[in-house]
């Protein structure tokens, strides 16, 4: 009987449907209902993919039931993406949690009632029949239930609404009155609700418990860390002058002054937490007393105080900082730094001025630059042209990439000499084997015989080592220094108005001669125009 009235209810709901503009333009001809994974035939009709496929097993000829047309071959229904689109916004999939329509075929709709008569959940569109023809408006709706037949008494055919405190158990009305009279009976949805309030009551405790852990371990190891920082301020502040010693005492006092209120914050937390603790455990009790009591009294007025829930802080982002001991060094780092600052410039200086002992004159070879370059006379200037110069294309000559070769080689010993680069937003500088292949695209990087560092956007830098190494620089280079030591395969770059170390290659196996490299970049919108220019050595000290 029961399938009957779901048989009478769907087909009663299907000359409804048709009659809804919106949907007939979804509506698959063959099974009346909203289309399932879309197809479209040759002849343009849409069908559901598996009614379609169905159809043409069936019969001895390929037709489309819509129109008539005959295929000579079992035409091959391609995906209507379009139409599958639409119909997801027309009806959008359940979201978790909620109670699927029973009706809907494919992608389920959210129901928003279910039918005690016909034992069927609906969706908006399919409740439709219920609320308009006259045989369903007399069936029973109630909110939508999840398998809802396992939701009624098998005995009585009626709703599971109460709650047998006593045995644990669910029942209809009739069970409450005829066979648990005298057992504490409540409503189910209340029921619920208050073993829910437990649960809930539990988790926060735990929550709480554990907080209550990750704060007195994060303690410990702050106490821990106190002591091996304190340990390292030593060993890093310890030289033989005062301003180092008295920066050395002021670190030492600040992490224990740190340390002393990091451990009173963590004193209060704990406090805090027991309390609350305390509380909901206090809470918890009461529930699980409400739940179990024999009496059929209120819960409210029973527990006054499950009215209102106790007042807690949401400790998820509560913490005790670890100490920040490398702020606190930075700190004092930042205090000496104007202090030592002079004499560290110095020192850098003095470290760059040994490298420029080994400066030597280089000039560009006119031979080796691509014929876009435009070389000054005196070989000191290179530039990128606006116009290919008609040049011997040699071997020498690079064809592709507009770089250009120092005219000196170098085969032992050390050299040094300086480039400016100011007003370029990108450039390629270093040295390079004499025999690398100077056709084609290069790839700079020490296996095909280059040392270098590339520049682009003005501020960011590039060592072209084996993998690109992105170089972190504090000022805007304007000019720089290459030093090659051959016999140890060094190959290091500063930054000569800072006297800083850019980088260096070490490690480098030099076989056979080596030159200076240079790339000038592309221009950009015209910018990039100025000049790689040769400088003189100056010595910083």
């Amino acid at each position: 009987m029961r399938e009957v009235k779901m048989v009478r209810a769907e087909e009663e709901f299907h000359v409804l449907f048709r009659l809804k503009d919106q949907s007939v333009k979804f509506q698959c001809s063959i099974c009346q209902d909203v289309l399932t994974d879309p197809v479209s035939t040759p002849c343009g009709h849409n069908f559901c993919k598996k009614c379609i496929s169905q159809h043409w097993s069936t019969q001895i000829r390929c037709d489309c039931p819509l129109c008539g047309k005959v295929f000579k071959r079992r035409p091959l229904a391609m995906v209507n993406v379009l139409l599958s689109e639409l119909i997801a916004e027309f009806r959008p999939a359940i979201k978790p949690g909620e109670v699927p329509c029973d009706i809907c075929t494919g992608t389920k709709v959210k129901a928003v009632k279910s039918c005690r008569v016909c034992m069927v959940s609906y969706c908006q569109t399919h409740l439709e029949p219920h609320l308009t023809l006259s045989a369903l408006k007399k069936h029973l709706l109630i909110e939508p239930v999840e398998d809802l037949e396992a939701r009624m008494c098998p005995k009585h055919q009626q709703p599971l609404e109460m709650f047998c405190v006593s045995e644990q158990t669910s029942v209809c009305m009739m069970c409450a009155v005829l066979e648990h009279s005298t057992h504490k009976v409540v409503l189910l949805s209340e029921y619920e609700e208050q073993k829910m309030e437990l649960t809930k009551t539990e988790a926060e405790i735990q929550k709480r418990r554990v907080k209550m852990e990750e704060i007195r371990k994060c303690l410990e190891k702050s106490n821990a860390a106190a002591d091996r920082e304190k340990a390292d301020g030593v060993e890093v502040f310890t030289a033989p002058m005062e301003s180092v010693e008295t920066a050395l005492t002021q670190l030492k006092e600040r992490i224990e002054e740190e340390e002393e209120a990091r451990e009173k914050q963590a004193e209060g937390f704990l406090k805090d937490l027991e309390e609350e603790t305390c509380e909901l455990t206090k809470r918890c009790s009461e529930v699980q007393q409400l739940l179990h009591s024999e009496e059929n009294l209120n819960f409210l007025e029973s527990f006054p105080s499950l009215k209102v829930a106790p007042p807690t802080k949401d400790w998820t982002e509560v913490s005790v900082r670890p100490s920040s001991y490398e702020e606190t060094v930075a700190r004092a780092v930042a205090e000496l730094e104007e202090t030592l600052g002079k004499e560290m410039k110095k020192l850098y200086e003095a470290e760059l001025a040994k490298k420029q002992q080994f400066a030597v004159d280089v000039t560009f070879d006119p031979d080796t630059a691509h014929p876009y370059l435009i070389l000054s006379k005196d070989g000191k200037r290179v530039r990128l042209g606006d116009v290919r110069k008609n040049l011997p294309d040699t071997p020498k000559r690079f064809s592709v990439c507009v770089s250009v070769l120092g005219r000196q080689s170098f085969s032992s010993g050390k050299f040094y000499f300086e480039v400016q680069v100011k007003g370029k937003i990108e450039w390629t500088l270093g040295v390079s084997k004499e025999s690398i292949n100077r056709k084609g695209k290069l790839t700079a990087r020490p296996d095909k015989g280059f040392w270098a560092i590339h520049s682009r956007y003005r501020n960011q830098y590039i060592a072209l080592n084996y993998h690109r190494v992105p170089l972190s620089l504090r000022f805007v280079v304007e000019k720089v220094g290459v030093f090659v030591d051959y016999e140890e395969g060094l190959v290091s770059f500063y930054d000569v108005d800072n006297a800083a170390l850019i980088y260096s290659f070490t490690g480098c196996c030099f076989t056979d001669k080596v030159l200076p490299f240079f790339n000038t970049g592309l221009y950009y919108d015209g910018i990039n125009a100025a000049p790689l220019i040769i400088c003189p050595v100056n010595q910083t000290v």
